[in-house]
């Protein structure tokens, strides 16, 4: 899929069912590299293309990967500790192949990540946490070569600044290190929870995931077991927005409210009428005008920059004038061009984007340049007045499932070209 067709001017309403978490799923298919025992995992997307080169990662190591409607991974024949380029450099998780290899086997060897161009995303907290570990890391030729003498040593570690990417890697790291290990200023997000259960599950004995501070006291050895992996909130996220901007009504299944608690705040500031149980939510946009927001992205439980975009093309159709202001990446306004080619009126200003709302928005031809403008771009077409061409949209199919089906069955009109 790279190009899709939407006929634009429709009000998407009904029901969607919410796949499972992309950015809990990735970390936890890494992690499984820890343990020598079978591990099973239920609600893995597995029609993500992230997903599907993480497995080839992990079979490329040794890994036994096998999908019956759940998945099921043995890495007791692990037998290579690097990764080939080919696969590496599609996807910025793969960095979470470093510390299991490292922690199981004493020795790892990756290049350097790939992954979506939305500005400057450094590893160097990575491998800060390693080293203070214990791990001697050496860099040459855009390849990371990392080894420790025997078992990594537990330690206290002050991040430097809030990184879920570090916070996985050290916390992985530190499950078979001797003693213990305390992650202060860590990230807090709902991932990092799920993460820390999984390796609970299988032996780990970690505690205060979701705090600032995490503390892991490390084990001899990891064994086997079977975990859930948490809803996707960014996935739920976009399609709450979805209903708002074309004035509609959705309610999301097999979801977790409590993950997005500031993205429902704005969505009720927005006007929204929203509704949360167990495992749903509905917004009910019906006959409504979004409001303009001011909305500034911060580390969770803060807003989303996930959510960022969404919510730009969520302020261009509003009454109002709205701002978003960017603070985790320095380059994701990318997409902006292309929202203002559909029509809407939009100022950058360093890292604000100021939107003056339009009533409608019309159809072009338009680019995507990562994984959450995809979606927006296409949520923009599915409102827009006239026939919108939205060009590279790959992007779209590494953190969403089924995206243009689900929203068909709401009653956009999206083809495959």
């Amino acid at each position: 899929m790279n190009k899709l067709c939407i006929e634009g001017n429709k009000n998407l309403n009904g029901s969607v069912t919410i796949s499972g978490s992309k950015n809990a799923a990735l970390p936890i298919l890494f992690m499984t590299i820890l343990t020598e025992e079978k591990i099973k995992i239920k609600n893995v997307p597995i029609n993500l293309t992230d997903i599907n080169i993480a497995l080839q990662l992990l079979v490329y190591l040794g890994v036994k990967v096998t999908y019956k409607k759940v998945l099921y991974i043995d890495p007791s024949a692990i037998n290579i500790f690097y990764a080939p380029y080919y696969l590496i450099k599609k996807i910025r998780a793969s960095i979470w192949i470093l510390a299991p290899l490292l922690a199981r086997f004493g020795k790892a060897k990756i290049f350097f990540p790939g992954g979506c161009k939305i500005g400057n995303r450094p590893i160097d907290l990575h491998l800060k946490g390693l080293i203070k570990l214990g791990a001697t890391i050496n860099l040459h030729n855009n390849c990371i070569n990392a080894s420790v003498k025997g078992r990594l040593q537990g330690k206290y570690i002050l991040m430097e600044k809030i990184s879920v990417g570090a916070t996985i890697t050290i916390m992985s790291a530190a499950t078979l290190a001797r003693g213990i290990t305390v992650i202060d200023n860590a990230a807090c997000e709902p991932e990092i929870i799920d993460i820390a259960n999984f390796l609970n599950t299988i032996g780990a004995n970690i505690v205060g995931a979701g705090s600032k501070k995490i503390y892991i006291k490390g084990v001899l050895k990891l064994t086997g077991g079977t975990h859930q992996v948490i809803p996707d909130r960014i996935e739920t996220g976009t399609f709450l927005v979805a209903a708002a901007v074309s004035r509609g009504h959705i309610i999301c299944h097999k979801t977790e409210p409590k993950h997005l608690k500031s993205v429902l705040i704005q969505l009720t500031q927005a006007g929204a009428k929203i509704k949360t149980g167990k495992d749903w939510i509905t917004l009910d946009m019906r006959n409504k005008r979004p409001k303009a927001l001011n909305i500034c992205t911060s580390p969770y439980p803060g807003f989303p920059t996930d959510m960022q975009a969404q919510f730009a093309l969520l302020n261009s159709i509003s009454q109002g004038i709205g701002t978003i202001t960017e603070t985790v990446f320095e380059n994701r306004f990318i997409y902006i061009s292309e929202l203002i080619n559909m029509g809407a009126k939009i100022k950058l200003k360093n890292n604000t984007i100021i939107c003056y709302g339009m009533p409608k928005l019309s159809s072009s031809n338009v680019f995507c340049s990562d994984l959450r403008a995809s979606a927006t771009l296409i949520l923009a077409g599915c409102i827009a007045f006239g026939v919108t061409t939205v060009n590279k949209t790959y992007h779209l199919i590494r953190g969403y499932e089924s995206f243009p089906e689900k929203l068909n069955k709401l009653g956009a009109d999206i083809k495959t070209m």
